[in-house]
């Protein structure tokens, strides 16, 4: 099988990398093997990729050990600032592209897609701006020594990224990592292999040395499963689900103890107080849950209504929920595309029909939509209870459940009745409520009277089981960075 193949897509025609990007080159997988990724609207396959395995993992590793040793060390903070520069000029150079291969590989709405796209160029640029500022202390002790502390690199650092937004959780892994002075080997999602492969021979051209990003496609049981047990790896970075991360915190503690962030699920609270503007919360409640299909570890899919507005709100969302376009991500009107595969697919319908089977009701969707593709209609229970499955696990699809609370008090009960932490929002009129439910959830992030936007300016991470530590923001660079406090003896020896 070649390293590259054309693909002509609705929106571009381009070259497709297909190969495993080890110190700057596309080489085949150790084995030979090769896995497919599957058109989501249409069910049919897109191409190949080679497949990584363990010795893959270790070869990629290597060459991020030799660069990290080697080349790299010697390249200045200022100059790694100007390669993530350049790397974000590309990815605007290319951003049609890009978007086009996310809307075919994911299925997400062209639309939705370049955003993603814009926002990992920003992500980029920014990390790029604080390669040359990071900084330590110099701390008085006593007068016989100088005591200072420096923010060196972590090392080699695993990282494994999800398929819900796969060009923008590769660039908040990258930027991150490269502005502190690591080196990387990230492994894409096998279900959306191809926009990090593209990528990734964007790197060479930003003219980053050899072996300091390394992107490999493969399985996470496999190639995965290897990272995240690695010897040689200093740091693992994962986004997915809370249960695999699980799995990779017991691989890293079993190995070297190698250093952890986890950002995992969500079953985050939209809360509407009865003095919301309900056109306001009902746009933002929409697209909350039913941005990027669901598939976002944030998403508002808990739908906390005050008595006092409940079914007036309900009445308004179900006609809301009932406008988004389901379709062919490429059509421009298209606002919901299919889910990222068939497993995926099953995965929600089955919590479509638990929630049906435990008595909820369903006020608008729960079905499939079309005949052709992963799609599922937004859909919406009413009647739900807390101790509901649907309302206590991350269903990551087009599904929002909503429960009616009497009071601030049984609002904040309720939305922090789940083990997740990862966001939740409040909308209020009322500034003194808004900062008290705020600060009463046990949540990552609090939108006020808005949903889903993320900054890479300001930190995102999980409270509970929805992680470890932060991505986005300076908060980010503290996982990338270790710190050495050193003591610099001014005078003679005390004891002599």
């Amino acid at each position: 099988m070649s390293l590259s193949t054309t693909i002509e897509t609705p929106a571009v025609k381009y070259e497709q990398p297909l190969g495993l990007f080890i110190n700057n080159e596309f080489v085949k997988g150790s084995e030979g093997k090769t896995f497919e990724t599957i058109n989501p609207t249409n069910e049919k396959p897109i191409t190949s990729v080679h497949e990584a395995n363990e010795k893959d993992v270790d070869i990629a590793v290597a060459a991020a050990r030799k660069a990290f040793e080697g080349a790299w060390s010697q390249v200045t903070p200022t100059e790694r600032g100007r390669m993530l520069t350049k790397l974000a000029d590309l990815f605007e150079r290319d951003s049609d592209t890009l978007a086009a291969i996310e809307a075919l590989d994911n299925g997400k709405a062209m639309t939705m897609a370049k955003l993603d796209v814009a926002n990992a160029a920003n992500c980029l640029r920014y990390y790029g701006g604080w390669a040359d500022k990071i900084t330590g202390q110099t701390i008085d002790t006593n007068p016989e020594t100088l005591a200072y502390t420096r923010h060196e690199p972590i090392g080699v650092c695993g990282q494994i990224i999800p398929w819900n937004f796969p060009i923008l959780m590769w660039a908040w892994k990258i930027g991150p990592a490269i502005a502190a002075g690591n080196t990387v080997v990230i492994k894409t999602a096998e279900q959306t292999p191809l926009s990090g492969l593209y990528a990734a021979k964007l790197i060479k051209e930003a003219g980053f040395p050899a072996g300091v990003v390394n992107v490999i496609s493969g399985f996470g049981r496999v190639a995965g499963a290897a990272i995240s047990s690695h010897m040689d790896i200093d740091k693992v970075a994962f986004t997915g689900s809370t249960l695999v991360g699980r799995t990779i915190l017991q691989a890293a503690a079993k190995s070297n103890l190698k250093k952890v962030t986890l950002e995992l699920g969500g079953k985050s609270p939209n809360i509407i107080f009865n003095d919301a503007d309900i056109d306001n919360a009902i746009a933002w409640a929409n697209f909350g849950i039913f941005f990027n299909h669901g598939q976002c570890c944030c998403a508002g899919s808990r739908l906390l209504v005050q008595e006092g507005i409940h079914d007036k709100f309900v009445a308004r969302f179900k006609e809301r929920a009932a406008q988004n376009k389901l379709g062919n991500p490429f059509a421009a009107d298209t606002f919901q595309g299919p889910q990222v595969s068939q497993l995926q697919f099953d995965r929600i319908m089955e919590y479509i029909n638990h929630g049906k089977k435990a008595g909820a009701t369903v006020a608008i969707g729960g079905e499939r939509h079309g005949n052709e593709g992963y799609f599922i209609q937004p859909t919406l229970f009413t009647d739900v209870t807390g101790d509901m499955k649907i309302a206590q696990e991350e269903i990551f699809g087009p599904v929002i459940t909503v429960q009616k609370f009497k009071d601030e008090a049984e609002a904040i009960k309720i939305g922090n009745s789940t083990s997740y932490g990862l966001a939740a929002a409040v909308h209020t009129k009322d500034l003194n409520t808004a900062i008290r439910v705020s600060n009463a959830l046990k949540a990552g992030t609090v939108w006020v009277n808005q949903y889903n936007m993320i900054s890479y300016q300001a930190p995102f991470g999980g409270f509970k089981e929805s992680g470890i530590g932060r991505e986005l923001g300076s908060y980010a660079l503290e996982n990338y960075t270790q710190v050495k406090a050193v003591h610099y003896r001014l005078g003679d020896a005390p004891f002599s």
